[in-house]
């Protein structure tokens, strides 16, 4: 076959991988519990929602073996000729569809060496007939299946660094095949020339992934590749059977975007989906308060100390509305969830504090702008927060530093980005609702500025506590 076929087979083939679409739901790694409905963290699955990478680009090479063939590279034991290797590569374009499948656009090239001994080194001896080597070129869409997340069951809450990958597909084929034998050396076999409906070829096999880091990982594959073709070895016989050969190769994965983790790393038994599917068919299933729950503020009314708690209010234990800040004014209703105030200004002081030096938990307004994981998005349980922030800032005279912050997970680098960003964004909605940007400073401190220090590194401590350092606070400059 010659080069314009596989540039045919190409063009063809690209627009069905670069147009394959999403289907996985983002996650979120806040579980819904008494004192959150989940519901700000559940977002429609859009590629502008999406919090992780799904492209990435596959380089490798190796060895090909023929062995189902006349001629083949590893001998039989028979004393007759001697081992011969050939070489080959492959660099593809992979799209993750799923945390257990995806597609690779695949182009490998390289070149088998069969027969009794290698034709680059010239060695035809009576004792020893024939050589052969064949060059080849070859396009194809393999199938990638994950089987270490399509067979994850259980969320361990810990990172993994290994995943067993299979690969199936079929592709288009053309070669060029090179005997030697006491009569020197000849071509002995070319493809027939292009014509629509391609020279088809099939290759399966499995792959061990090793993730170096969160942009790079390492994988060793055994590919078995059917040309179905008799002559791919060099020569035919009357059975006219498919030369067929392995392809060992070593390569690496350099996953693209801008997100933290790819697609296939993620654990899929955080999508928040999925629980949420998974708790609503056990509540379906399980009758859990037998005395009711008439305030639905998921406490049994049997150990419930208020019984008429409002829609929408977040409780304790006991099923009394929360008051962070014990002035009366339930957080539901309170404008002011961190300053105490009294009932009739809606739980805010009625004068503001002082904007000398660094604002401290007695007189911050502002307190509780948290993100998701890997999120600078403004969630909308922080709107409220930030609105209250406008008026505040607006009927001061001073100007304020806007500080982000992050957890530990990540490198220093990445965590100093993320918080600039979480800074600027806050600083851009506050402008947009009406705050002068001369009073404004945006500064990211990374994980520097830890409101847990003792969360180093995140896993040593619960997941609200690292959220708690996913933050945005306020200095006064």
């Amino acid at each position: 076959m010659k080069l314009s076929s596989t540039i045919a087979a190409l063009a063809l083939a690209m627009p069905a991988a670069f147009f394959a679409q999403d289907s996985v739901a983002v996650y979120s790694d806040q579980y819904p519990n008494t004192y959150s409905s989940g519901s700000a963290n559940v977002y429609p699955f859009t590629q502008e929602s999406k919090r992780f990478n799904d492209w990435s680009i596959s380089v490798g090479a190796g060895i090909p073996l023929m062995q189902t063939a006349t001629l083949t590279s590893i001998k039989d034991g028979d004393g007759m000729g001697k081992d011969v290797f050939g070489y080959s590569a492959y660099i593809s374009v992979d799209k993750a569809i799923t945390h257990a499948f995806g597609l690779k656009l695949q182009y490998d090239r390289g070149e088998t060496r069969q027969g009794f001994f290698n034709t680059k080194n010239d060695d035809a001896s009576p004792t020893m007939p024939i050589g052969a080597r064949t060059q080849y070129d070859a396009i194809s869409i393999l199938g990638d299946i994950n089987f270490s997340n399509l067979l994850r069951r259980v969320d361990n809450k810990s990172p993994y660094r290994w995943a067993l990958h299979g690969y199936a597909g079929i592709g288009t084929l053309a070669y060029r095949a090179y005997v030697e034998d006491m009569a020197g050396q000849r071509l002995a076999h070319e493809v027939k020339a292009f014509k629509p409906g391609f020279s088809w070829f099939g290759q399966g096999g499995a792959g061990l992934k090793y993730k170096i880091n969160n942009t790079i990982d390492l994988e060793g594959r055994v590919m078995y590749v059917y040309t179905g073709d008799d002559a791919f070895d060099g020569l035919t016989t009357t059975a006219r059977t498919s030369d067929n050969f392995f392809n060992t190769t070593l390569g690496l994965t350099f996953n693209l975007g801008r997100h933290q983790s790819h697609l296939f790393w993620h654990d899929p038994l955080q999508e928040v989906y999925y629980k949420l599917d998974v708790l609503e068919q056990r509540n379906q299933d399980i009758e859990v308060c037998k005395s009711g729950d008439n305030d639905n503020d998921g406490v049994c009314d049997d150990w419930d100390r208020q019984l008429d708690t409002p829609a929408g209010a977040r409780v304790d234990g006991a099923g009394v509305a929360l008051d962070t800040d014990l002035d009366g004014v339930i957080d539901l209703y309170d404008k002011c969830v961190t300053v105490p105030g009294p009932v009739e200004n809606d739980g805010c002081p009625t004068t503001m504090p002082s904007t000398g030096g660094i604002i401290t938990d007695n007189t911050r307004t502002l307190e509780g702008i948290e993100f998701d994981l890997d999120s600078d998005r403004i969630l909308p349980s922080n709107t409220p927060i930030l609105n209250n922030a406008v008026n505040y800032i607006n009927s001061s005279t001073g100007a304020y530093r806007v500080v982000g912050a992050t957890d530990t997970r990540a490198s220093d680098a990445y965590n100093q980005r993320l918080s600039e960003r979480r800074a600027n964004n806050v600083k851009n909605y506050l402008v947009q609702q009406g705050v002068s940007s001369g009073k404004l400073e945006a500064v990211g401190r990374g994980e520097k500025d830890l409101k847990y220090p003792e969360c180093d590194p995140a896993t040593k401590c619960p997941e609200w506590k690292n959220r708690a350092n996913r933050r945005v606070y306020f200095e006064a400059k």
